[in-house]
């Protein structure tokens, strides 16, 4: 099976490719699609890039499903809502590639990688490498993108057995109800 991850961001948004045969990991490609050549206020040009810049690389490595960040909530309320167009971008690309999408947290993008999610990005880079058995270290946006991928291979098939088992819905707590919040 051959796996896609996504880190999404604005500026950069990272991919890595890993084949999974078992409990075997074997590095496929990774890298980042960069929008920082393109001014700040050009924000549909740059949700254009992301676009394309994922269904190419759907496209030219035919992967099987796509394990994509789920971002959190920061300080600043403007960066989250950028931040969650450029992950829009990306699922949109990930659903116009009939790509099943799994997604996860940082925090269990770390736990499941490095093995706490207090991990920082030179640890996850570190393991990310071990376990590819990559020459070098990838960048920090590849190596958080091959975490997804890493996390969606060690943990994927436990939680669809789980979904098998109990149906998984996400929560409706907070979500808007003939008007009101529950």
């Amino acid at each position: 099976m051959r796996l896609l991850g996504i880190d999404p961001g604005l500026q950069t948004t990272g991919f890595g490719i890993i084949d999974v045969d078992g409990s075997n990991l074997s590095y496929v490609a990774s890298g980042t699609i960069k929008t920082t050549h393109l001014d700040l206020g050009q924000l549909p040009a740059r949700i254009k890039i992301l676009f394309d810049g994922i269904c190419e690389v759907c496209t030219r490595y035919e992967p099987d499903a796509a394990s994509v960040e789920i971002i959190f909530v920061n300080v600043n309320p403007q960066s989250t809502l950028l931040l969650g167009q450029a992950r829009g971008a990306s699922l949109a690309a990930l659903g116009h590639s009939n790509l099943s999408v799994h997604e996860y947290t940082a925090l269990q993008m770390k736990k499941a990688v490095v093995g706490h999610g207090r991990a920082d990005k030179t640890q996850v880079q570190e393991m990310v490498k071990r376990l590819l058995k990559l020459p070098v270290l990838p960048g920090k946006d590849a190596a958080d993108a091959l975490g997804m991928a890493i996390t969606h291979a060690h943990v994927g098939h436990a939680m669809a057995r789980l979904a098998q088992a109990t149906p998984l819905t996400r929560k409706t707590s907070g979500m808007y109800r003939d008007g009101r919040i529950n």
